[in-house]
């Protein structure tokens, strides 16, 4: 029987194939959606996770995500130090500045200030220059991205002559120099990333009372994580957090006070609802249109079971069929789009993968159901009819 299902599933080819399409179509909004969605969200605190030799960050407890961060006395450095259970802590600056191109024109960079004896939080991956370079005067340090946005008429000869280092710029009236161009997450504004020493990024900010935004500390061998951090609030009254949970504070606060779920999850639910409409409306013409074959498969004395079993496989079929197309088509764009700078980060993620197949398996189960119910009401002697 399994045979003669597939037999009528694939004798009208253009509805057939209307299936299949209907269904590869919107397997292919749900997970270029979801998965451009969920690389949007991970960028807005992608510079959480570049920072590896860090596991805790001390920042001012009123704190909603890492954009948002007032600047911190610096004797607090000394007071989370002086918490039992941590190993060492490191001070760190991050914000957004303006920096001026010798042309006259004027870019926002995202600005980090590491600490000069450590580094610690400087990029993991040299694209050009050396990361010990930092330690000349007026050093800076910029990501890929950034290069190719502060100087893009050199883009084109990036492949060929390789970045050109020893570039001047200002950064409030004070001079910097490119020394080195690193591979960096893209954060969510998808401004440039300069990093520079703590001591030099004094020059850098317009001057407030308070430079330092963070404090990065790392436990003791053996020390839970969460722990510290508890003994840290309690003795400096200061938010600490591991690192996982200042990456999902961040990601909750986009979520909740931004528009960009609704945007999202509207056309998700766009590519949900075309599926279930285009799928159900041509299942169920399929159906009406071979009810003397399921007739005449009755009358034979195929049982309800058997039946409801072979518009089942049906439904799978194309279910598979139009599943596999959709997410090869998402899994190419991505393929293709990822050097893209702008698009950097965004790729299609095993969960996507996973959910938007749990997803079709719905809809072709909806689209299913009105069939089986016109088959199990369906009358054997329907094949007599002329």
């Amino acid at each position: 029987m399994s045979w003669v299902a597939l037999r009528m599933l694939t004798g009208d080819r253009s509805k057939y194939l209307g299936l299949i399409f209907g269904v590869g179509f919107a397997t292919l909004l749900m997970s270029q959606q979801v998965s451009i969605f969920a690389g949007i969200m991970r960028r807005t605190a992608s510079q959480i996770l570049d920072v590896r030799d860090a596991d805790i960050w001390v920042m001012d407890d009123k704190v909603r995500y890492i954009d948002e961060v007032p600047g911190l006395p610096d004797t607090d450095l000394q007071r989370v130090r002086g918490v039992p259970g941590v190993a060492w802590a490191v001070r760190m600056y991050k914000g957004q500045i303006r920096a001026r191109l010798p042309d006259g024109n004027f870019r926002t960079v995202i600005l980090f200030g590491l600490d000069d004896d450590t580094l610690v939080g400087a990029p993991t991956e040299m694209l050009a220059g050396r990361l010990a370079d930092l330690n000349q005067p007026d050093a800076a340090i910029v990501d890929k991205a950034g290069y190719e946005y502060m100087w893009p008429e050199e883009v084109e000869q990036v492949g060929s002559r390789g970045y050109q280092l020893g570039k001047v710029f200002e950064m409030n009236d004070h001079r910097a120099v490119l020394v080195g161009v690193c591979k960096a997450s893209a954060p969510f504004t998808t401004l440039p990333v300069l990093y520079t020493r703590y001591s030099q990024a004094g020059g850098y900010v317009p001057r407030e009372r308070d430079l330092m935004t963070f404090v990065l500390a790392r436990p003791d061998a053996g020390q839970d994580v969460q722990e510290v951090c508890d003994r840290i609030h309690a003795q400096t009254g200061r938010m600490a957090l591991t690192r996982p949970q200042f990456f999902w504070k961040t990601i909750f606060y986009f979520l909740g006070s931004t528009g960009i779920p609704v945007n999202f999850g509207i056309t998700i639910a766009l590519g949900f609802i075309i599926g279930v409409a285009i799928a159900g409306q041509t299942f169920y013409l399929f159906t009406v249109e071979n009810l003397k074959q399921f007739g005449s498969l009755k009358a034979m004395g195929l049982s309800n079971a058997r039946l409801v079993g072979m518009i089942l496989l049906q439904a799978v079929v194309v279910g598979a069929l139009g599943y596999s197309l959709g997410i090869g088509v998402t899994a190419i764009f991505f393929a293709s789009t990822g050097h893209l700078t702008p698009l950097a980060g965004l790729h299609l993620y095993a969960e996507v993968m996973i959910g938007s197949g749990a997803a079709v398996l719905l809809i072709v189960v909806l689209a299913s159901l009105l069939s089986i119910r016109r088959v199990l009401v369906l009358e054997p002697a329907v094949v007599f009819r002329g």
